[in-house]
């Protein structure tokens, strides 16, 4: 008899903590495209706008950004032609990531469609671009990324079935990844610009927790949030980040996500 309630106790134990783990509502929050270090750091001129890094640690939380391997590259800033010098280069950016806590990944090192630089300049340098990216990161980090997310989210089975074999873990928006470790597309892209006319209504932030409120119909109360270094991304997540805090979500980088939704 003993022996049958120590059994029970454990059983009823694992079910309590596979419940637990179950309704866990963890968010990986990503950006795209940078080191922006105008995105990062704020302007003042020609038009005020506020920090990302600022915000985050406001906020405390740690993020995951995927970057592109030509921004690391010696004394280089930005674009030119759409971009703000803020005296500070796209080097310094990262490693004032780091300093934050911040996790930096792989977004290739030309920043092309993979499956169409495949078809125009061969598997072989879409793996060497790739390889390249992730050079520079270990160069500033110490470490070799393992997350790879492409441009677009584009690339042909084979390019991702050979980079995976490179030890490269794929992010995703389509099916051959599971839903909890599929990234989130927010559209914030579509807000860029001046005028822009496609933008999520009736605001990004509201757009995005939509999207949160349809996964939770469906039990999934874990995301990773895909977005990008753009100024007009970083006006709309501090009424991100608070809501999701407000529903009881935590924020953590994707490293620990990975780990914690496996």
């Amino acid at each position: 008899m003993n022996a049958l309630r120590r059994i029970s106790s454990v059983l009823i134990l694992l079910i309590f903590a596979t419940q637990l783990h179950a309704a866990e509502k963890l968010i990986a929050l990503t950006f795209d495209d940078g080191p922006r270090p105008y995105v990062l750091f704020g302007t003042k001129d020609p038009q005020p706008a506020p920090g990302l890094l600022a915000l985050l640690d406001r906020q405390q939380v740690k993020a995951t950004f995927f970057v592109m391997g030509w921004r690391l590259t010696p004394k280089t800033w930005g674009e030119g032609r759409y971009e703000t010098n803020v005296g500070i280069t796209c080097i310094d950016a990262a490693k004032q990531l780091l300093k934050d806590g911040h996790e930096i990944e792989n977004h290739t090192f030309g920043h092309e469609d993979l499956r169409i630089a495949e078809k125009k300049k061969g598997e072989a340098w879409v793996l060497a671009d790739v390889d390249k990216g992730a050079k520079v990161i270990e160069a500033l980090t110490g470490s070799r990324p393992k997350y790879l997310r492409p441009p677009d989210w584009d690339l042909t089975s084979e390019e991702r079935h050979d980079l995976e074999a490179r030890g490269y873990h794929i992010m995703t928006i389509a099916s051959e990844n599971p839903i909890a470790v599929r990234d989130i597309n927010t559209l914030d892209y579509l807000c860029a610009g001046k005028h822009p006319t496609q933008c999520p209504k009736p605001s990004l932030a509201q757009a995005v927790l939509k999207q949160i409120d349809v996964r939770e119909r469906h039990g999934v109360t874990t995301d990773i949030l895909t977005f990008h270094e753009l100024t007009t991304t970083t006006a709309q997540l501090d009424e991100v980040i608070t809501a999701l805090k407000g529903r009881g979500y935590k924020f953590v980088r994707l490293d620990e996500y990975m780990q914690r939704v496996k």
